[in-house]
């Protein structure tokens, strides 16, 4: 892993065991890259790296400098890592729906998944050798909606995610209340219904993001309606889901207006992470390691408003959340003994954060 010094003006970079880069999307005029030092925990002021209009989820090809981005417009484009970290334009492509919001790329890097929570659909396009975006294999326009008239009118895709076996691909779908499983084939790109073909969540949860304990035998599916978790068991020979719990993310007594939004498993495995959008903090779960249950340990005060998205750092010893209303991204401490958060501490500004991505 390159570790970098990151000047504001992009142009003279250094050496450091301490710091990494760190890429943030916005739904502003593209991607912005700040410098973390990864023992005090601070952040520079970010850095625009590459203009592309309302980039906003990233993603990263496993094996070459490339990294992937929604866009204005139904686009999805792609984007080669300079060796300073700065950003510099390949292609960009039709995402086939309306409204990209989530990206990702399979462990091979031959292909790109797009949602497109507007359309309520999700592709597959192939990626050249050169990591190049390509055609489109594959296109699914999910039909459905839930009992919540003004959010689940119709389907309304938010994530797509495959699986460590690169043979399956997961999308969780807000307006009808399912994370869709598809059959994927790495060599051709393209996915097919699998059966069963959902883990289905409570009436009006809306699920909008997941994550897998890193053994894969837990998922867990944050649901932005009910401001809940959904707990399941995975069988990876099966591509199945078993539900084993539903549990809240806000206190009994909190009764504003809340939405949930992203939602990480520790690298460790034994802590899940969510955030809350009104409540404005993250919530931390303790995970048992057996059963893939959770307990509520925590309620950290996010450092902003509208938490939309966080990461947590590789070293797994901080959090960065990035605040969407208030324009800012903080830096929380993280115990990975006891999976507690630290107050929100080094906040820099930058507008209408969407998603932060470590490079390797």
């Amino acid at each position: 892993m390159k570790r970098i010094i990151l000047s504001l003006t992009l142009s003279s970079l250094t050496v450091n065991a301490e710091t990494r880069p760190v890429y943030i999307g916005t739904n502003a005029d593209g991607i912005y890259l700040a410098e973390f030092d990864t023992v005090k925990g601070t952040l520079t002021k970010p850095a625009l790296a590459g203009k592309y209009e309302k980039a906003g989820f990233l993603a990263l090809h496993p094996k070459k400098p490339i990294l992937y981005t929604i866009g204005f417009g139904n686009r999805v484009g792609a984007f080669g890592i300079d060796k300073d970290y700065t950003l510099k334009f390949i292609n960009d492509a039709d995402s086939g729906g309306a409204g990209p919001c989530h990206v990702a790329v399979n462990s091979s890097g031959s292909t790109l998944a797009v949602a497109n929570y507007v359309g309520g659909s999700l592709a597959t396009l192939r990626l050249d050798a050169d990591g190049k975006i390509g055609k489109m294999v594959s296109f699914f326009k999910i039909e459905g909606s839930g009992p919540n008239p003004a959010r689940q009118n119709a389907a309304h895709t938010h994530g797509v995610y495959f699986n460590q076996a690169n043979n399956l691909l997961f999308a969780p779908d807000l307006g009808t209340d399912e994370t869709l499983i598809y059959r994927f084939n790495p060599e051709t790109s393209e996915i097919a219904p699998h059966d069963p073909k959902s883990f289905i969540a409570p009436p009006g949860s809306g699920p909008r993001h997941m994550d897998f304990s890193p053994d894969e035998k837990h998922a867990y599916v944050i649901n932005e309606l009910t401001n809940t978790v959904s707990v399941a068991g995975f069988n990876p020979k099966s591509g199945s889901f078993t539900e084993i719990q539903t549990i809240p993310t806000l206190p009994e007594d909190f009764k504003e207006p809340n939405t949930t939004a992203e939602i990480e498993v520790h690298p460790n495995g034994n802590f899940v992470y969510g955030s809350n959008r009104g409540h404005n903090s993250i919530v931390v779960f303790k995970r048992d390691p057996t059963t893939g249950k959770l307990t509520f340990i925590q309620h950290a005060p996010c450092g902003g408003q509208i938490p939309r998205h966080f990461a947590i750092d590789p070293s797994g010893n901080w959090l960065l959340c990035g605040h969407q209303n208030s324009n800012t991204l903080s830096v929380l401490s993280l115990n990975p003994k006891t999976g507690l958060l630290g107050e929100p501490q080094s906040t820099v500004e930058i507008s209408s954060p969407i998603c932060i991505l470590f490079p390797n």
